[in-house]
């Protein structure tokens, strides 16, 4: 079997080590078989039956450089920029295609939507805003560095956060940029940047040394900080700690992961740890109700009691498959690996209930649940759309 991409190594951040640090990696050839070789599926037998409702071609990739593109549903449309530029609007319940805006941009981010704005980020460098009723560009705007973290739209702000640790505000009709807030990251860190999350006037940005920071949407100033993960070792790549995945706000509760191991419930109000836990992964995290899932370094999958940290089951069957974020659909957990499996596990047992193979190659992106619909963006530039159990 063909190694998989190790993601700690795809997504390096500084050219120059990268490449040493590459070397060691198996992403580009898998002939040599070492503790990181993919663990071999184990045969089951399938108790839940699966539907593909629909497929429907966005495009293919113009390469594999790690980037931050999924799939988002708003309003009954799925919205997918594909690297090349252009930008599907997608029926949600038939994968008709509504519309199709080719901007020949460098999409690294997004999108990102908020009614008629449509935002992505680019590696150049750039933020676009396109208004989707007249399908044009709004406005555009440069920023300090590759964007690599899907733009949000709170309070008629835009915020874009760039790889070198900038967050920008700009205003979300004009373009004006309203304010910035600069902070630096490590000599080296891990390529990719979290989203922001944004709630109640408030923006909370993980970044590179393992902190969380709380911004005011209207002018960026910074309301509290803290230390999730530290930096700790004898050299750069020991002290790795990025925040880089996904973090959520349930209640008053902000969850987060970190690259370095360290899980973390925080207060929004103020930072202030809640408590911790040795698990971690650098796509980050999912919450649904009382339960929060990911996959860690190892592609291992945890399910955790948000409330209270403990491990409610803990699934290494998937070992070094690159396996992306959890997504919580009906009463399953359901990942995709970078061979192209969509793998779904039962959340009160932790076993696994259905696979199948969307694409060879590959996915990336973590799947969409949207009511008894899953959706999952393949590399090659297939969305799919799948049922399963009592949905079909």
């Amino acid at each position: 079997m063909m190694a998989l991409p190790a993601r700690v190594c795809s997504r390096l951040l500084m050219p120059a080590l990268a490449l040493g640090l590459l070397s060691g990696c198996s992403w580009f050839d898998g002939d040599d078989e070492d503790v990181n070789a993919p663990a071999e599926l184990v045969e089951f037998d399938a108790t839940v039956p699966l539907e593909l409702v629909w497929r429907t071609s966005v495009g293919a990739s113009a390469d594999r450089v790690p980037v931050n593109i999924a799939p988002v549903y708003a309003a009954g449309k799925i919205y997918v920029a594909g690297r090349k530029g252009r930008i599907s609007i997608i029926n949600a319940d038939t994968g008709a295609i509504d519309k199709q805006i080719d901007s020949k941009l460098r999409i690294s981010a997004g999108p990102g939507v908020a009614g008629n704005l449509l935002m992505v980020g680019t590696l150049d460098g750039e933020v676009f805003v396109f208004d989707t009723d007249n399908d044009e560009v709004l406005w555009r705007a440069p920023v300090s560095s590759e964007v690599l973290a899907r733009p949000v739209m709170h309070d008629g702000h835009i915020i874009v956060r760039c790889i070198d640790g900038r967050v920008f505000g700009f205003a979300a009709q004009t373009g004006n940029r309203e304010w910035l807030y600069d902070r630096g990251v490590p000599l080296l860190s891990l390529r990719g940047s979290s989203d922001p999350v944004v709630r109640g006037g408030v923006i909370y940005i993980g970044y590179d040394g393992g902190e969380v920071v709380a911004l005011r949407a209207n002018d960026g100033s910074v309301l509290w900080e803290q230390t999730v993960s530290a930096r700790e070792g004898k050299t750069e790549l020991e002290r790795l700690a990025d925040i880089d995945g996904d973090m959520a706000i349930i209640a008053n509760d902000l969850y987060v992961t970190s690259s370095r191991g360290r899980l973390a419930a925080l207060a929004v109000d103020s930072g202030r740890i809640l408590w911790v836990k040795d698990a971690g992964s650098a796509n980050g995290l999912t919450v649904a109700r009382t339960m929060l899932a990911l996959s860690d370094q190892q592609s291992h999958i945890w399910l955790v009691d948000r409330i209270n940290s403990t491990t409610l089951w803990k699934q290494d069957q998937l070992a070094n498959r690159g396996l992306t974020r959890p997504a919580f659909y009906l009463n399953y957990v359901v990942t995709a690996d970078a061979e192209g499996y969509l793998h779904f596990v039962d959340a009160e047992s932790g076993n696994f209930v259905a696979r199948t193979r969307i694409d060879s190659a590959g996915v990336r992106a973590a799947p969409l649940a949207v009511g008894t619909t899953l959706y999952v963006l393949s590399e090659s530039g297939a969305l799919n759309a799948y049922r399963a159990g009592a949905a079909i």
